[in-house]
């Protein structure tokens, strides 16, 4: 931690108001029409006394008898998994004086406030009982781009893809996360795990400066010389951040001359031999060598090949961020050197790529429009391990659709430690984990029991949880599963020392 230097009535139906939500309960993520809490939808803009914040507030504010506030609750939601909780009052802002009106009027009402940048969290921490839903859905611009100084300002709700195609024009990139449909908020807020890690470092690496809104309203830039405890916390207190970040100042790289791609699939049977070569391989690649291994469903050109193992197969990945088609010539040649190399199904070897191919890539592997549960986990052990810890299970996934992915770190300063002037702290040698995916609500209770089993079967290897990809709705515990002790403890007392009145929901408040 950094050292730095008529109401009455109104509360008293807003007391009766969240007792009432809170004992409808919506602790699981259900799908279906909301509208479980009877007491959250008598609420009107009358209940509220939202006269005198209307005159200064030029956004949109709902309630849950307004027409549009399903449509806005749940329509940015990427997960088709929805929760059943509902907040009092939306307050879709346009910019940063509105988040500043939102947050005195939810002070002086004694209403808490939640945050959505972009709502693909999968278990959806956004959605509270009680309070106000801060929608920024509209703070989604580039602000501007420097290539001589190489720095970019952007808002919250700046895409993973929009955020490499604005840089394409300058020749420069940024570590962004590698689903192309997230926004800047959520990524960074949790950390950020980056294309070309190994050399960029986590995406809240890159983050100069931060502005804010704090819990008394008040505009505030934060960066390493200014309001450091604010700048500590946004850089990886993910939906545990008591403020809201409406812009980030970036440092931008050089993009990469040559970005390659290999890619491998190996029978299923083959699994724990492919993992035993590729562990050690590791810390032989150069960190610039982004490593992945998976176990997931054929593609439909290998599926009879597959048949002996239920269609599954795993796969070994690997992308180049290099100078020269030489240098990724190089770097990739020692994946041909697996001792079973004759018998992999199908590879395709040091392809020419670009950030808009890998962000298709990566797109088709976590598609939209699903039913998801998800647990991004950090790893200390061999990756033989967790491969047989999930062998047999990953076998009787209930969906075609599920995999499991493994980011293994490259190079010898593995794990690379996280920025130490920043709450995100988890690392290990390998970053993944199940993504359970399915479509139809009558398969929610036998893909959640899958899911559920998976993380158990792996937990005797987990060292972390990832919070932007984690379940700290129905495990409020993964949440500080997500930071080492001191940074808990860190985080705890910034929360206690600058927003002591809990204006902003904390991890767990307004879940039951």
């Amino acid at each position: 931690m950094v050292n730095n230097n008529s109401k009455e009535k109104w509360l008293s139906r807003r007391g009766f108001l969240s007792k009432g939500i809170a004992s409808a309960g919506s602790l699981s993520l259900l799908s279906g029409v909301i509208g479980n809490s009877a007491f959250a939808r008598t609420v009107s803009k009358d209940d509220l006394n939202l006269s005198s914040l209307q005159e200064k507030f030029k956004g949109l504010l709902l309630t849950p008898k307004d027409a549009d506030f399903n449509k806005i609750l749940l329509g940015g939601l990427w997960n088709e998994l929805r929760p059943t909780r509902m907040p009092q009052l939306i307050a879709q802002v346009n910019d940063e004086h509105d988040i500043a009106q939102i947050i005195k009027y939810a002070r002086a009402n004694k209403l808490k406030v939640s945050i959505r940048g972009g709502g693909h969290n999968w278990c959806s921490p956004s959605n509270r009982n009680g309070g106000i839903l801060i929608d920024l859905a509209n703070l989604n611009k580039v602000v501007s781009i420097d290539p001589d100084a190489r720095k970019a300002v952007v808002q919250p709700i700046v895409s993973n893809r929009e955020i490499q195609a604005a840089l394409k024009p300058y020749n420069l990139a940024f570590p962004s996360g590698h689903c192309p449909p997230v926004k800047m908020s959520g990524y960074l807020l949790s950390g950020g795990m980056s294309w070309n890690q190994g050399v960029w470092g986590p995406g809240v690496g890159s983050v100069e400066a931060v502005e804010l809104v704090t819990p008394d309203g008040e505009l505030i830039l934060a960066n390493a010389n200014q309001n450091q405890d604010y700048f500590w916390a946004a850089r990886g207190a993910g939906p545990g951040l008591f403020a809201v970040a409406t812009r980030y100042h970036l440092k931008l790289y050089p993009l990469p001359k040559a970005i390659a791609t290999s890619l491998y699939y190996y029978a299923y049977d083959d699994m724990e031999a492919v993992c035993e070569w590729l562990g050690p391989l590791a810390r032989q690649l150069p960190e610039n060598v982004e490593l992945s291994f998976g176990i997931l469903a054929a593609p439909p050109e290998l599926a009879d090949k597959c048949t002996a193992s239920n269609g599954k197969l795993c796969c070994v990945s690997a992308i180049l961020f290099a100078d020269s088609e030489a240098e990724a010539h190089a770097a990739l040649s020692p994946l041909d050197t697996c001792p079973i190399i004759n018998r992999c199904l199908s590879k395709s070897v040091q392809q020419p790529s670009n950030f808009e191919a890998l962000f298709d890539a990566s797109g088709a592997l976590w598609p939209s429009g699903q039913r998801c549960r998800t647990e991004a986990l950090f790893y200390e052990c061999a990756l033989t391990d967790v491969a047989k810890a999930v062998k047999d299970h990953f076998l009787r996934t209930p969906s075609p659709k599920s995999l499991i992915f493994l980011s293994v770190f490259t190079g010898e300063n593995v794990p690379v430690p996280p920025p130490q002037d920043a709450a995100f702290s988890m690392t290990g040698n390998l970053y993944g984990g199940p993504w359970t995916m399915w479509e139809k609500q009558a398969d929610d209770a036998e893909n959640k029991k899958w899911h559920e089993k998976c993380v158990q079967l792996l937990s005797p290897h987990i060292c972390g949880h990832y919070v932007g990809e984690t379940n700290t709705v129905e495990h409020p515990d993964f949440a500080k599963a997500s930071y080492k002790e001191a940074n808990w403890k860190c985080l705890t007392q910034l929360r206690k020392k600058y927003d002591p009145d809990e204006v902003f929901f904390d991890f767990s408040a307004g879940l039951t």
